[in-house]
């Protein structure tokens, strides 16, 4: 596994994705920048910067992908900060593990802009890319027999889930039909006054806490409006996810959201949905982010890979994958 020292250089590169009440709005947008981006991509994954319905977003594209799927990546950044810029290089490595053009909007942000006004570019976005997946799979199917539509994945990471569910939640008949899967990594789940982690006194998360949640919350809508379901997904009711997409949850051990994720994917079956939820031994949120430090990351991004292509993943795959990750290493040094 990772060294002591390899963690805590994880942990602090991994803090500067954490908004708390010290730093100001500016200054935490400048350092997820500065942190998270990179001019160059990993993999000869190229980009291309393209306008869907008046939002900015990239086009990140891998050496080979699949015509017949796009991913949708909603970041997070504590609903304040947060850029394409930023998740380029994590979103490229994605687009290269899962073999899929990825596109990566920059919508609106709190506290300038509070909701809905996110989730309306994010809904836009959606709308225009799915016309421009239908065009393409009728071109591509063109004089064929068996028609072919659209395959959305949409996936997104810690205040980004909320936004992604949103989505989902907000679509209606063939556009819900269109998006094959959910994969939500350290999801925000719930921003409620009731919050289980505002409850929580102590929490053995090493990156979040309960003020950092609670001072976004209140910059990105008012109190009384986060019992909304396109808010806080776990107020979510049955009705609501009929015929749900799959979900696919990955977080570490020690988040102090693991036992929202654990009660959405309880809400999700109960509903007849699939939900599974991949917890990851003594890891923090959001640690697939830090894979110069740590050989979790790339196991994780790995695994999201093969659940997607539909290959199953033993714990066996684990096992050799941790084992190939330090032989690397060894091999390096």
């Amino acid at each position: 596994m990772s060294s002591s020292g390899d963690r805590k250089a994880a942990i602090k590169k991994l803090k500067k994705l954490m908004f708390t009440p010290k730093i100001e709005v500016k200054a935490f947008r400048e350092t997820m920048d500065t942190t998270f981006g990179n001019v160059f991509l990993p993999n000869d994954v190229d980009y291309s910067v393209v306008d869907y319905a008046g939002v900015s977003c990239d086009v990140l594209n891998p050496v080979v992908y699949s015509s017949g799927r796009v991913l949708l990546y909603i970041h997070g950044g504590c609903f304040i900060g947060g850029s394409k810029k930023a998740y380029r290089p994590f979103v490229a490595s994605l687009a290269h593990t899962i073999f899929c053009r990825a596109v990566v909007p920059d919508f609106k942000l709190a506290p300038t802009f509070q909701f809905p006004a996110s989730l309306d570019d994010i809904q836009a976005v959606f709308r225009a890319l799915y016309t421009e997946e239908v065009v393409a799979c009728s071109l591509d199917n063109y004089n064929r027999s068996q028609k072919k539509d659209p395959e959305i994945v949409i996936m997104a990471d810690g205040s980004g889930a909320s936004l992604a569910l949103a989505l989902v939640l907000s679509l209606r008949g063939q556009y819900r039909n269109s998006v094959k899967k959910i994969i939500l990594i350290s999801p925000w789940l719930d921003i409620s006054q009731n919050a289980y982690c505002f409850s929580k006194k102590k929490a053995s998360d090493e990156l979040i806490t309960s003020e950092c949640i609670k001072r976004a919350a209140e910059l990105y809508t008012h109190k009384d409006n986060r019992e909304n379901p396109l808010v806080s997904p776990l107020k979510v009711k049955k009705e609501q996810i009929e015929n749900f997409p799959e979900v696919f949850i990955q977080m570490g051990e020690k988040e102090l959201l693991l036992k929202d994720a654990q009660d959405f994917k309880k809400i999700l079956e109960e509903a007849g949905n699939k939900c599974e939820l991949d917890i990851w031994k003594n890891m923090m949120s959001m640690f697939q982010m830090a894979d110069e430090y740590l050989a979790e990351s790339h196991l994780a991004v790995e695994k999201i890979g093969k659940i997607l292509v539909g290959r199953t993943v033993t714990e066996e795959d684990s096992v050799k994958g941790i084992q190939l990750e330090l032989e690397k290493s060894s091999n390096s040094i």
